[in-house]
Protein backbone atom coordinates (compact mmCIF):
# COMPACT_ATOMS: atom_id res chain seq x y z
CA UNK A 1 0.00 0.00 0.00
CA UNK A 2 1.17 3.56 -1.09
CA UNK A 3 2.24 5.84 1.55
CA UNK A 4 0.20 8.63 2.92
CA UNK A 5 0.05 11.89 5.21
CA UNK A 6 -2.94 11.05 7.96
CA UNK A 7 -5.17 12.37 6.97
CA UNK A 8 -6.34 14.47 10.12
CA UNK A 9 -2.87 15.83 10.18
CA UNK A 10 -2.76 17.40 6.61
CA UNK A 11 -1.71 20.81 7.34
CA UNK A 12 -4.42 22.08 6.56
CA UNK A 13 -6.73 20.46 8.33
CA UNK A 14 -4.12 21.24 11.48
CA UNK A 15 -4.58 24.98 10.60
CA UNK A 16 -8.20 24.64 10.94
CA UNK A 17 -8.35 23.70 13.93
CA UNK A 18 -5.71 26.06 15.48
CA UNK A 19 -8.09 28.87 13.57
CA UNK A 20 -11.29 27.31 15.56
CA UNK A 21 -9.42 27.22 19.15
CA UNK A 22 -7.41 30.63 18.96
CA UNK A 23 -9.47 32.55 16.27
CA UNK A 24 -8.72 35.86 17.26
CA UNK A 25 -5.27 35.67 16.49
CA UNK A 26 -5.93 35.37 12.75
CA UNK A 27 -7.06 38.11 10.48
CA UNK A 28 -9.80 37.83 7.90
CA UNK A 29 -7.19 36.74 5.38
CA UNK A 30 -6.34 33.75 7.73
CA UNK A 31 -3.16 35.04 8.42
CA UNK A 32 -1.63 34.64 11.91
CA UNK A 33 -1.50 38.48 13.43
CA UNK A 34 0.52 39.57 16.76
CA UNK A 35 -0.28 39.93 19.91
CA UNK A 36 0.25 43.56 21.17
CA UNK A 37 -1.35 45.82 23.25
CA UNK A 38 -3.24 43.15 24.57
CA UNK A 39 -4.69 42.19 21.63
CA UNK A 40 -4.26 40.72 18.40
CA UNK A 41 -3.90 42.55 15.32
CA UNK A 42 -0.61 44.20 13.47
CA UNK A 43 -0.09 41.91 9.76
CA UNK A 44 2.99 43.70 9.37
CA UNK A 45 4.70 42.50 6.24
CA UNK A 46 4.10 38.76 5.56
CA UNK A 47 7.32 36.47 5.07
CA UNK A 48 7.05 33.01 3.29
CA UNK A 49 6.96 30.74 6.10
CA UNK A 50 7.55 26.85 5.37
CA UNK A 51 7.63 23.59 6.75
CA UNK A 52 11.09 21.87 6.64
CA UNK A 53 8.85 18.46 6.29
CA UNK A 54 8.91 19.21 2.56
CA UNK A 55 9.12 22.86 2.00
CA UNK A 56 5.53 23.48 1.24
CA UNK A 57 4.27 27.02 2.16
CA UNK A 58 2.38 26.79 6.07
CA UNK A 59 1.47 30.75 5.72
CA UNK A 60 2.81 34.03 6.24
CA UNK A 61 4.62 35.25 8.83
CA UNK A 62 3.56 39.09 10.44
CA UNK A 63 6.95 40.30 10.21
CA UNK A 64 6.57 44.09 12.10
CA UNK A 65 9.14 47.26 12.15
CA UNK A 66 10.85 48.80 15.21
CA UNK A 67 8.75 51.41 16.11
CA UNK A 68 5.57 48.98 16.29
CA UNK A 69 7.83 46.80 18.44
CA UNK A 70 8.59 49.94 20.84
CA UNK A 71 4.88 49.91 21.34
CA UNK A 72 4.87 47.01 22.30
CA UNK A 73 7.42 47.35 24.47
CA UNK A 74 5.67 50.28 25.85
CA UNK A 75 2.87 48.69 26.76
CA UNK A 76 4.00 45.75 28.31
CA UNK A 77 6.32 48.04 30.46
CA UNK A 78 2.32 50.07 31.45
CA UNK A 79 1.19 46.37 32.21
CA UNK A 80 3.92 45.82 34.28
CA UNK A 81 2.76 48.22 36.46
CA UNK A 82 -0.54 46.38 37.60
CA UNK A 83 0.83 43.04 37.50
CA UNK A 84 3.34 43.12 40.13
CA UNK A 85 1.16 44.23 42.40
CA UNK A 86 -1.67 41.63 41.89
CA UNK A 87 -1.41 38.90 45.01
CA UNK A 88 0.70 35.90 44.61
CA UNK A 89 -2.41 33.66 44.69
CA UNK A 90 -4.14 35.11 41.90
CA UNK A 91 -1.55 35.07 39.70
CA UNK A 92 -0.93 31.47 40.36
CA UNK A 93 -4.47 30.68 39.55
CA UNK A 94 -4.16 32.38 35.84
CA UNK A 95 -0.90 30.13 35.33
CA UNK A 96 -2.76 27.57 36.04
CA UNK A 97 -5.81 28.11 33.98
CA UNK A 98 -3.59 28.47 31.17
CA UNK A 99 -1.95 25.35 32.02
CA UNK A 100 -5.10 23.33 31.62
CA UNK A 101 -5.85 25.07 28.80
CA UNK A 102 -2.39 23.96 27.13
CA UNK A 103 -2.57 20.62 28.39
CA UNK A 104 -6.51 20.07 26.85
CA UNK A 105 -5.17 21.05 23.09
CA UNK A 106 -1.53 19.11 23.78
CA UNK A 107 -2.19 17.43 20.56
CA UNK A 108 -3.15 20.26 18.65
CA UNK A 109 0.17 22.13 20.09
CA UNK A 110 2.50 18.75 19.07
CA UNK A 111 0.81 18.60 15.74
CA UNK A 112 1.76 21.98 14.54
CA UNK A 113 5.52 21.63 16.57
CA UNK A 114 5.61 18.58 13.64
CA UNK A 115 4.95 20.92 10.79
CA UNK A 116 6.78 23.70 12.00
CA UNK A 117 9.90 22.32 13.21
CA UNK A 118 9.93 18.70 11.79
CA UNK A 119 10.27 17.05 15.50
CA UNK A 120 8.36 13.35 15.34
CA UNK A 121 5.36 13.40 17.40
CA UNK A 122 6.79 11.78 20.67
CA UNK A 123 9.43 14.64 20.32
CA UNK A 124 6.80 16.97 20.00
CA UNK A 125 4.81 15.94 23.06
CA UNK A 126 8.26 15.71 25.37
CA UNK A 127 8.19 19.58 24.67
CA UNK A 128 5.20 20.44 25.34
CA UNK A 129 4.87 17.80 28.58
CA UNK A 130 8.12 19.43 29.85
CA UNK A 131 6.72 23.11 29.71
CA UNK A 132 3.42 22.17 31.94
CA UNK A 133 5.12 19.62 34.15
CA UNK A 134 7.92 22.24 34.73
CA UNK A 135 5.72 25.40 35.36
CA UNK A 136 3.58 23.20 37.45
CA UNK A 137 6.78 22.81 39.48
CA UNK A 138 7.21 26.04 39.48
CA UNK A 139 3.44 26.73 41.14
CA UNK A 140 4.02 24.57 44.06
CA UNK A 141 7.60 26.03 44.89
CA UNK A 142 7.22 30.00 44.03
CA UNK A 143 5.70 30.99 47.16
CA UNK A 144 9.28 30.27 49.13
CA UNK A 145 11.57 31.47 46.63
CA UNK A 146 10.37 35.26 46.05
CA UNK A 147 10.46 35.74 49.86
CA UNK A 148 11.54 38.94 49.99
CA UNK A 149 11.93 39.73 46.43
CA UNK A 150 9.57 41.86 44.02
CA UNK A 151 9.34 41.82 40.21
CA UNK A 152 11.59 43.05 37.98
CA UNK A 153 9.83 44.89 35.40
CA UNK A 154 9.63 43.85 31.48
CA UNK A 155 11.46 40.05 30.54
CA UNK A 156 12.45 40.07 27.06
CA UNK A 157 12.74 36.71 25.35
CA UNK A 158 14.59 35.95 22.11
CA UNK A 159 14.75 32.22 21.69
CA UNK A 160 16.04 29.80 19.08
CA UNK A 161 13.19 27.61 17.56
CA UNK A 162 14.06 24.00 18.64
CA UNK A 163 12.20 24.18 21.89
CA UNK A 164 8.85 26.50 21.27
CA UNK A 165 7.20 25.09 24.46
CA UNK A 166 10.06 23.77 27.04
CA UNK A 167 11.95 26.63 26.88
CA UNK A 168 10.15 29.54 25.48
CA UNK A 169 6.84 29.00 26.90
CA UNK A 170 8.11 27.78 30.46
CA UNK A 171 10.29 30.91 30.98
CA UNK A 172 7.55 33.23 30.07
CA UNK A 173 5.20 31.20 31.87
CA UNK A 174 7.58 31.31 35.14
CA UNK A 175 8.30 35.18 34.31
CA UNK A 176 5.05 36.06 34.74
CA UNK A 177 4.43 33.50 37.90
CA UNK A 178 7.08 35.85 39.39
CA UNK A 179 5.18 39.02 38.78
CA UNK A 180 6.36 40.51 35.55
CA UNK A 181 5.01 41.63 32.00
CA UNK A 182 6.46 38.97 29.57
CA UNK A 183 7.39 39.81 25.55
CA UNK A 184 8.75 37.59 23.13
CA UNK A 185 9.91 37.24 19.27
CA UNK A 186 8.65 34.52 17.37
CA UNK A 187 11.96 32.50 16.19
CA UNK A 188 11.87 33.15 12.42
CA UNK A 189 12.70 29.22 11.33
CA UNK A 190 9.70 27.94 13.38
CA UNK A 191 7.61 27.54 16.17
CA UNK A 192 5.28 30.65 15.23
CA UNK A 193 1.66 28.73 14.84
CA UNK A 194 2.59 26.73 18.32
CA UNK A 195 3.54 29.69 20.05
CA UNK A 196 0.44 32.09 18.67
CA UNK A 197 -1.46 29.11 20.16
CA UNK A 198 -0.03 29.08 23.54
CA UNK A 199 0.51 33.11 23.78
CA UNK A 200 -3.60 33.50 22.94
CA UNK A 201 -4.43 30.76 25.82
CA UNK A 202 -1.81 32.82 28.30
CA UNK A 203 -3.84 36.05 27.41
CA UNK A 204 -7.24 34.69 27.76
CA UNK A 205 -6.02 33.35 31.08
CA UNK A 206 -5.13 36.83 31.95
CA UNK A 207 -1.49 36.79 31.80
CA UNK A 208 0.66 39.87 30.88
CA UNK A 209 2.21 38.44 27.73
CA UNK A 210 3.24 39.71 24.27
CA UNK A 211 4.30 38.53 20.78
CA UNK A 212 5.83 39.48 18.05
CA UNK A 213 7.26 38.90 14.75
CA UNK A 214 10.02 40.49 12.69
CA UNK A 215 13.94 40.45 12.16
CA UNK A 216 16.12 40.11 15.08
CA UNK A 217 18.51 42.69 13.68
CA UNK A 218 16.03 45.26 13.26
CA UNK A 219 13.64 45.13 16.40
CA UNK A 220 17.26 44.85 18.61
CA UNK A 221 16.70 48.09 19.49
CA UNK A 222 13.17 47.37 21.20
CA UNK A 223 13.72 43.86 22.52
CA UNK A 224 17.36 43.95 23.87
CA UNK A 225 18.74 47.89 24.33
CA UNK A 226 15.25 49.46 25.33
CA UNK A 227 15.34 51.19 28.77
CA UNK A 228 11.80 49.71 29.03
CA UNK A 229 13.58 46.01 29.53
CA UNK A 230 14.29 45.07 32.50
CA UNK A 231 15.93 41.86 31.60
CA UNK A 232 16.98 39.87 28.06
CA UNK A 233 16.69 35.63 28.07
CA UNK A 234 18.42 34.87 24.42
CA UNK A 235 18.51 31.59 23.60
CA UNK A 236 20.42 31.31 20.22
CA UNK A 237 24.09 31.22 18.10
CA UNK A 238 27.23 32.46 19.60
CA UNK A 239 27.76 35.25 16.72
CA UNK A 240 24.19 37.10 17.65
CA UNK A 241 24.61 36.45 21.51
CA UNK A 242 28.50 38.19 21.11
CA UNK A 243 26.86 41.31 19.73
CA UNK A 244 24.03 41.07 22.19
CA UNK A 245 26.57 40.61 25.09
CA UNK A 246 28.64 43.54 23.83
CA UNK A 247 25.84 46.08 23.85
CA UNK A 248 25.08 45.00 27.55
CA UNK A 249 27.93 45.67 28.99
CA UNK A 250 27.66 48.46 29.90
CA UNK A 251 23.98 49.32 30.89
CA UNK A 252 22.17 48.15 34.03
CA UNK A 253 19.86 45.45 32.53
CA UNK A 254 19.43 41.53 33.36
CA UNK A 255 20.44 39.14 31.27
CA UNK A 256 21.11 35.44 30.22
CA UNK A 257 22.01 34.51 27.26
CA UNK A 258 22.68 30.83 26.08
CA UNK A 259 24.97 30.32 23.49
CA UNK A 260 26.35 27.45 21.40
CA UNK A 261 29.36 25.38 22.24
CA UNK A 262 30.80 21.82 21.28
CA UNK A 263 29.30 19.67 24.16
CA UNK A 264 31.91 16.29 24.37
CA UNK A 265 31.79 12.78 25.18
CA UNK A 266 35.30 11.67 26.36
CA UNK A 267 36.08 7.55 26.82
CA UNK A 268 38.80 6.45 28.66
CA UNK A 269 39.45 2.88 30.31
CA UNK A 270 35.66 2.18 29.64
CA UNK A 271 34.82 -1.68 29.22
CA UNK A 272 30.62 -0.95 29.47
CA UNK A 273 30.02 -0.50 25.74
CA UNK A 274 25.85 -1.42 25.51
CA UNK A 275 25.17 1.31 27.85
CA UNK A 276 27.16 3.69 25.85
CA UNK A 277 25.90 2.51 22.90
CA UNK A 278 22.38 3.57 24.06
CA UNK A 279 23.57 6.86 24.69
CA UNK A 280 25.05 7.28 21.34
CA UNK A 281 21.57 6.50 19.09
CA UNK A 282 19.57 8.46 22.08
CA UNK A 283 21.79 11.52 21.32
CA UNK A 284 20.27 12.08 17.92
CA UNK A 285 17.12 12.55 19.23
CA UNK A 286 16.05 15.48 16.82
CA UNK A 287 18.73 15.24 14.44
CA UNK A 288 21.00 16.70 17.32
CA UNK A 289 19.60 20.35 16.94
CA UNK A 290 20.18 20.60 20.75
CA UNK A 291 22.20 23.26 22.76
CA UNK A 292 22.91 20.07 24.80
CA UNK A 293 23.78 17.35 22.01
CA UNK A 294 26.96 15.64 22.10
CA UNK A 295 29.00 16.04 19.02
CA UNK A 296 32.69 15.29 19.55
CA UNK A 297 34.31 12.06 21.01
CA UNK A 298 37.30 12.16 22.58
CA UNK A 299 38.14 8.21 22.72
CA UNK A 300 41.30 7.02 23.56
CA UNK A 301 43.82 5.46 21.53
CA UNK A 302 43.48 1.79 22.53
CA UNK A 303 39.82 1.82 22.95
CA UNK A 304 39.03 3.00 19.13
CA UNK A 305 38.38 -0.26 17.93
CA UNK A 306 35.93 -1.30 20.54
CA UNK A 307 34.34 2.37 20.30
CA UNK A 308 33.53 2.12 16.37
CA UNK A 309 31.94 -1.53 16.87
CA UNK A 310 29.70 -0.02 19.41
CA UNK A 311 29.42 3.62 17.34
CA UNK A 312 28.86 2.22 13.85
CA UNK A 313 25.66 -0.28 14.63
CA UNK A 314 24.15 2.43 16.96
CA UNK A 315 24.30 5.21 13.84
CA UNK A 316 23.34 2.78 11.77
CA UNK A 317 19.96 1.72 13.52
CA UNK A 318 18.70 5.08 13.62
CA UNK A 319 15.44 6.05 11.79
CA UNK A 320 15.16 8.84 9.79
CA UNK A 321 12.36 10.08 7.46
CA UNK A 322 8.50 12.20 6.92
CA UNK A 323 7.27 12.47 10.64
CA UNK A 324 3.43 12.06 9.33
CA UNK A 325 3.75 9.16 6.49
CA UNK A 326 1.92 6.72 7.66
CA UNK A 327 0.80 2.97 5.68
CA UNK A 328 -3.06 3.93 6.02
CA UNK A 329 -5.73 6.63 7.74
CA UNK A 330 -5.57 4.81 11.10
CA UNK A 331 -2.29 3.97 11.45
CA UNK A 332 -0.14 5.10 14.04
CA UNK A 333 2.55 8.25 13.19
CA UNK A 334 6.06 6.36 12.53
CA UNK A 335 8.85 6.26 15.36
CA UNK A 336 11.75 7.79 14.02
CA UNK A 337 14.77 9.06 15.46
CA UNK A 338 14.39 12.35 13.87
CA UNK A 339 12.74 14.46 10.90
CA UNK A 340 14.24 16.84 9.02
CA UNK A 341 16.76 19.18 10.17
CA UNK A 342 15.46 22.94 10.03
CA UNK A 343 15.30 23.94 7.00
CA UNK A 344 17.28 22.79 3.64
CA UNK A 345 19.75 26.03 4.14
CA UNK A 346 21.08 24.25 7.09
CA UNK A 347 21.76 21.01 5.56
CA UNK A 348 23.58 22.66 2.92
CA UNK A 349 25.39 24.37 5.41
CA UNK A 350 26.54 21.69 7.09
CA UNK A 351 27.14 19.54 3.78
CA UNK A 352 29.63 22.21 3.35
CA UNK A 353 31.71 22.12 6.53
CA UNK A 354 31.73 18.17 6.09
CA UNK A 355 33.32 19.32 2.70
CA UNK A 356 35.90 21.41 3.62
CA UNK A 357 36.70 19.32 6.64
CA UNK A 358 37.19 15.93 4.40
CA UNK A 359 39.27 18.89 1.94
CA UNK A 360 41.23 19.22 4.69
CA UNK A 361 42.28 15.96 5.87
CA UNK A 362 39.71 14.55 7.69
CA UNK A 363 38.55 10.81 6.94
CA UNK A 364 34.90 10.20 6.74
CA UNK A 365 34.29 7.02 8.88
CA UNK A 366 30.21 6.75 8.44
CA UNK A 367 28.23 8.81 5.30
CA UNK A 368 23.93 7.58 6.30
CA UNK A 369 21.68 7.31 3.50
CA UNK A 370 18.23 8.61 3.76
CA UNK A 371 15.67 5.54 3.21
CA UNK A 372 12.98 5.87 0.11
CA UNK A 373 10.65 4.02 1.84
CA UNK A 374 10.00 6.68 4.41
CA UNK A 375 9.28 9.56 1.97
CA UNK A 376 6.68 10.58 -0.15
CA UNK A 377 7.27 9.94 -4.17
CA UNK A 378 9.03 12.92 -5.52
CA UNK A 379 8.92 14.80 -2.00
CA UNK A 380 10.87 17.86 -1.41
CA UNK A 381 13.72 16.15 0.66
CA UNK A 382 16.48 18.85 0.82
CA UNK A 383 16.01 19.58 4.26
CA UNK A 384 16.85 15.94 5.48
CA UNK A 385 20.06 14.80 6.20
CA UNK A 386 21.21 11.35 7.72
CA UNK A 387 24.24 11.24 10.18
CA UNK A 388 27.68 11.88 9.01
CA UNK A 389 30.81 10.90 11.63
CA UNK A 390 34.17 12.21 10.80
CA UNK A 391 37.63 11.72 12.37
CA UNK A 392 40.52 13.33 12.97
CA UNK A 393 39.39 16.91 11.74
CA UNK A 394 41.83 19.81 11.36
CA UNK A 395 42.15 22.55 13.56
CA UNK A 396 41.39 24.89 10.55
CA UNK A 397 38.36 23.24 9.57
CA UNK A 398 35.00 24.80 10.80
CA UNK A 399 34.32 21.57 12.41
CA UNK A 400 36.87 21.69 15.01
CA UNK A 401 35.58 24.68 16.86
CA UNK A 402 32.01 25.15 15.96
CA UNK A 403 28.77 23.44 17.03
CA UNK A 404 27.29 21.79 13.93
CA UNK A 405 23.63 21.82 15.47
CA UNK A 406 23.10 18.87 13.00
CA UNK A 407 23.72 15.20 12.94
CA UNK A 408 27.29 15.55 12.47
CA UNK A 409 29.97 14.18 14.90
CA UNK A 410 33.61 14.39 15.20
CA UNK A 411 36.10 11.80 16.52
CA UNK A 412 39.17 12.44 18.05
CA UNK A 413 41.85 9.46 19.18
CA UNK A 414 44.13 10.26 21.60
CA UNK A 415 46.99 8.63 23.49
CA UNK A 416 47.32 10.48 27.00
CA UNK A 417 44.90 11.67 29.39
CA UNK A 418 46.02 15.65 29.08
CA UNK A 419 45.26 14.92 25.24
CA UNK A 420 41.97 13.86 26.22
CA UNK A 421 41.61 17.42 28.50
CA UNK A 422 43.08 19.50 25.94
CA UNK A 423 40.20 17.74 23.06
CA UNK A 424 37.03 18.13 25.49
CA UNK A 425 38.11 21.66 26.20
CA UNK A 426 38.35 22.86 22.53
CA UNK A 427 35.71 25.58 22.22
CA UNK A 428 36.50 27.85 25.61
CA UNK A 429 33.89 26.40 27.48
CA UNK A 430 30.16 24.74 26.90
CA UNK A 431 27.16 23.52 28.49
CA UNK A 432 27.87 19.83 28.88
CA UNK A 433 30.32 17.07 29.02
CA UNK A 434 30.50 13.48 29.95
CA UNK A 435 33.41 11.13 30.66
CA UNK A 436 33.22 7.63 30.48
CA UNK A 437 35.93 5.32 32.45
CA UNK A 438 35.49 2.60 34.77
CA UNK A 439 37.79 4.00 37.21
CA UNK A 440 36.30 6.67 39.19
CA UNK A 441 39.26 8.51 40.35
CA UNK A 442 39.73 9.34 36.60
CA UNK A 443 36.58 10.13 35.95
CA UNK A 444 36.35 12.92 39.03
CA UNK A 445 39.90 13.64 37.99
CA UNK A 446 38.99 14.76 34.33
CA UNK A 447 35.60 15.97 35.24
CA UNK A 448 37.06 18.72 37.81
CA UNK A 449 39.57 19.92 34.47
CA UNK A 450 36.97 20.23 32.41
CA UNK A 451 35.26 24.00 31.24
CA UNK A 452 31.98 22.59 31.17
CA UNK A 453 28.35 23.76 33.65
CA UNK A 454 27.65 20.45 33.62
CA UNK A 455 29.76 17.09 33.18
CA UNK A 456 27.99 13.37 33.30
CA UNK A 457 30.00 10.40 34.54
CA UNK A 458 28.93 7.37 32.37
CA UNK A 459 25.91 9.20 31.54
CA UNK A 460 24.92 11.99 29.20
CA UNK A 461 23.65 15.45 31.02
CA UNK A 462 20.92 17.44 29.78
CA UNK A 463 19.77 21.06 30.18
CA UNK A 464 17.19 19.68 33.36
CA UNK A 465 13.96 20.82 34.88
CA UNK A 466 12.22 22.29 37.43
CA UNK A 467 15.06 22.72 40.40
CA UNK A 468 18.22 21.76 38.09
CA UNK A 469 20.77 24.41 37.63
CA UNK A 470 21.83 25.57 34.45
CA UNK A 471 24.37 27.40 32.85
CA UNK A 472 27.57 27.61 30.91
CA UNK A 473 31.12 28.55 31.08
CA UNK A 474 33.78 30.69 28.66
CA UNK A 475 31.61 31.74 25.19
CA UNK A 476 28.66 29.65 25.87
CA UNK A 477 26.74 31.91 28.15
CA UNK A 478 26.45 35.37 30.01
CA UNK A 479 24.79 36.68 32.75
CA UNK A 480 22.77 34.84 35.41
CA UNK A 481 22.09 31.20 35.50
CA UNK A 482 18.51 29.74 35.26
CA UNK A 483 16.60 26.83 37.12
CA UNK A 484 15.21 25.93 39.91
CA UNK A 485 15.43 29.44 42.56
CA UNK A 486 17.83 31.12 39.81
CA UNK A 487 15.37 31.02 37.35
CA UNK A 488 12.95 33.00 39.90
CA UNK A 489 16.12 35.36 41.21
CA UNK A 490 17.10 36.27 37.84
CA UNK A 491 13.51 37.99 36.45
CA UNK A 492 13.35 39.69 40.50
CA UNK A 493 14.93 41.91 42.89
CA UNK A 494 16.33 40.92 46.27
CA UNK A 495 18.88 42.84 48.98
CA UNK A 496 20.17 45.99 47.85
CA UNK A 497 23.88 45.10 46.26
CA UNK A 498 22.74 41.28 45.92
CA UNK A 499 25.21 39.18 44.03
CA UNK A 500 23.38 37.11 41.36
CA UNK A 501 24.78 34.13 40.63
CA UNK A 502 25.68 33.70 37.01
CA UNK A 503 28.69 34.12 34.28
CA UNK A 504 29.26 37.93 34.18
CA UNK A 505 32.70 39.76 32.44
CA UNK A 506 33.64 40.95 36.08
CA UNK A 507 33.36 37.63 37.62
CA UNK A 508 32.23 34.40 37.51
CA UNK A 509 30.71 32.07 40.05
CA UNK A 510 31.22 28.53 39.42
CA UNK A 511 28.07 26.18 39.60
CA UNK A 512 27.42 24.69 43.30
CA UNK A 513 26.97 21.44 41.99
CA UNK A 514 27.76 19.35 38.78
Amino acid sequence: MAKLIAPDLDWNAVLGRLRSVAPEAFGSDGHALNLIGGDWGHHGNGKHYATPIDGSELGRMPMIDLDQAKRAVRFAAHEHTSWSKLDLDERKLRVTACLNDLRRHRDLIAHLLIWEIGKPYATACDDVDRCISGVEWYLGEVEGMLAGRTPLGVISNIASWNYPYSVLMHAVLVQALAGNAVIAKTPTDGGMFALTLGFALARRAGLPVSLVSGSGGLLSDALVRNPDVACLAFVGGKSNGRDIAASLYDREKRYMLEMEGVNCYGIWDFTDWPSLASQIKKGFAYGKQRCTAYIRFVVQRRLFPKFLDTYLPAVKSLKIGHPLLVDSPDAPLPELDFGPLINSRKVEELRVMYSEAVGLGAISLFEGELNPARFLPDQDISAYLAPIALLNVPRNARLHHNEPFGPIDTIVVVDRIEELISEMNISNGNLVSSIASDDPDIARMVAGELRSFKVGINKVRSRGDREEIFGGMGASWKGCFVGGKYLVQSVTRGAPGERLFGNFPDYTLLPETR
